[in-house]
C-alpha cells in the first residue's frame, strides 16, 4: 500500500497543482481577476425587449439604465432598437486561462471525462491509503483520524452553510 501511495502520489502532484489553480480561478469567476475588456458589436433583431436583449447577448441581469430615442443604454453598452445593433463590453479571461477554467467543467460526453474520472479515483485512493501509512494506535495515526474527522466536518459545514 505504501508503494502504491508513493508512486500514485508523485504522479498526481502536477495534476493537483493544475486543478488547484483551476479551482481558484473558478472561485473568483464572478470578479475581474485576470480578466480583460472585450468589445463586441452584434447585430440583433430590431425592437427587442430588455429581457430578450439580455438573453440574446448572454448578459445576466441586464438592466436598461436609460432610453434616448431608439437607443437603450445599459451598464455594458448600448442597443439601437431600430437598427438592432448592440455595442457592449464584457470582461473575459485571457485566452491562455480558458483551458484551466474548463477543467472543472468537463462533461461526461467529453473524451476528457475518462481522465478526470481516473484523477478523482486516484485522489480517493490517496485519501484512503493514507490510513495505511501509520500503525493503528500510534499517536500519528490517531492525530490523522482526528484531522480527517475535522476535514469531514468542515466540508459538511461548507455544504450546509449555503
Amino acid at each position: 500500500m505504501r508503494y502504491l501511495h508513493n508512486k500514485i502520489g508523485f504522479f498526481i502532484v502536477g495534476l493537483v497543482i493544475i486543478y488547484g489553480l483551476s479551482g481558484l480561478l473558478q472561485t473568483y469567476r464572478d470578479t475581474d481577476l485576470l480578466k480583460h475588456d472585450v468589445v463586441h458589436e452584434q447585430r440583433l433583431s430590431p425592437g427587442l425587449t430588455e429581457a430578450q436583449l439580455g438573453t440574446s447577448l448572454r448578459l445576466r441581469n441586464l438592466k436598461v439604465d436609460k432610453t434616448e430615442g431608439a437607443v437603450l443604454t445599459f451598464k455594458e453598452g448600448t442597443y439601437n432598437t431600430q437598427t438592432g445593433v448592440a455595442n457592449y463590453t464584457t470582461k473575459e479571461w485571457y485566452s491562455w486561462l480558458v483551458p484551466f477554467t474548463e477543467l472543472h467543467k468537463t462533461a461526461s460526453k467529453s473524451a476528457a471525462h475518462y481522465f478526470t474520472t481516473l484523477f478523482g479515483i486516484a485522489l480517493l485512493f490517496m485519501s484512503v491509503s493514507a490510513f495505511w501509512m501509520f500503525k493503528p494506535g500510534t499517536k500519528l495515526f490517531s492525530s490523522g483520524v482526528y484531522l480527517t474527522i475535522a476535514g469531514v466536518i468542515a466540508a459538511l459545514l461548507l455544504l450546509f452553510a449555503r
